[in-house]
């Protein structure tokens, strides 16, 4: 009887198996969405001319905005595992998943398939803060408990969690000011109504040039060619700090690999033209290194495992 049940499962797995392969082979079949929520779309707006080149069907951006990026991932959660409809995955899911403001894991309901971006955000202060360094700011915020406020774009947004972070590596008391999106918290910072934010490189280097704000620092492990003259906090003073942004692609969980795999192709055929990687990069935003959907599946894992050590260490809540 054990070896008929082992002869079962055998067949049945070739059996699946043969319908991944199957599927594979003909998708797409139809057009195929990129649902997006929190963040702006221009990465998967960039990419889906290129992914639309190598598939043969067109790629249709959808936004689905609101509750912090669950009616997003729920689009897609419950669409067929088919491969045609896709979530733009970013830091705010696996911040949703450490503060538990969602009933799902990006890495437990989704199927990974690649990373596409990377960007760093800027540590940015007010002219009238007198420090010109990440230093002289530690310093100066040390010598001035409560008196610095900083600004995010929302409670658990990335920039609400970098402030944290900071806050916990450096042992500061500095005051949280949310706003509702990213632009209304760094127009607090420029008329000086908060003195201090992280914003996304995109938006803080203008703004840098503008002389509105002052740049300290980027979150990036690394000094990044995004923001050219700025150092990382991990090399100004606060080893192993970093917070970035990122954009990814998954699929509803279920979606056969063969699939995933033809998805992850496309992508990275994308991703390779040098046109592009130049739009990317004026847009605000590093191409990504060559991945496969394991290697976004741990890169998932450990951005979690960052923010839900960051969570228990506060005791931070969502509201």
């Amino acid at each position: 009887m054990r070896s008929l049940s082992k002869i079962a499962i055998a067949i049945l797995g070739a059996a699946v198996a043969c319908i991944g392969v199957a599927q594979a082979q003909d998708f797409p079949n139809h057009p195929i969405r990129v649902i997006v929520g929190p963040g702006p779309d221009i990465v998967p707006r960039l990419l889906g001319p290129k992914m639309s080149d190598v598939l043969g069907q067109p790629v249709v951006v959808e936004p689905r905005t609101g509750a912090g990026g669950v009616i997003a991932a729920q689009a897609v959660a419950a669409a067929p595992p088919d491969g045609h409809t896709l979530l733009q995955a970013t830091a705010s899911y696996t911040i949703n998943t450490a503060l538990q403001t969602s009933p799902l894991d990006l890495g437990r309901d989704f199927a990974p398939i690649l990373l596409a971006t990377t960007s760093p955000f800027v540590l940015l202060v007010h002219p009238s803060v007198p420090a010109k360094t990440l230093g002289e700011l530690i310093a100066y915020a040390k010598a001035n408990p409560g008196k610095l406020n900083y600004a995010s774009s929302g409670v658990g947004t990335p920039p609400h969690l970098a402030g944290e972070l900071f806050k916990s590596a450096a042992g500061l008391d500095i005051v949280h000011v949310p706003f509702r999106e990213a632009n209304s918290a760094l127009n607090s910072v420029m008329a000086g109504a908060t003195q201090m934010t992280f914003a996304i490189a995109s938006i803080a280097q203008a703004q840098i040039s503008a002389g509105t704000v002052r740049g300290l620092a980027v979150t990036s492990r690394q000094a990044s060619a995004l923001v050219p003259g700025l150092p990382a906090v991990a090399e100004a003073g606060l080893p192993g700090f970093e917070v970035i942004g990122w954009n990814g692609y998954v699929a509803p969980q279920g979606t056969p690999s063969a699939v995933i795999e033809k998805l992850n192709a496309a992508l990275t055929a994308g991703l390779g033209d040098a046109e592009l990687r130049k739009r990317l990069v004026s847009a605000g935003y590093e191409p990504a290194e060559k991945n496969t959907p394991q290697d976004f599946a741990a890169f998932i894992a450990a951005d979690t495992a960052k923010w839900r050590d960051l969570v228990a260490k506060t005791n931070m809540k969502a509201n």
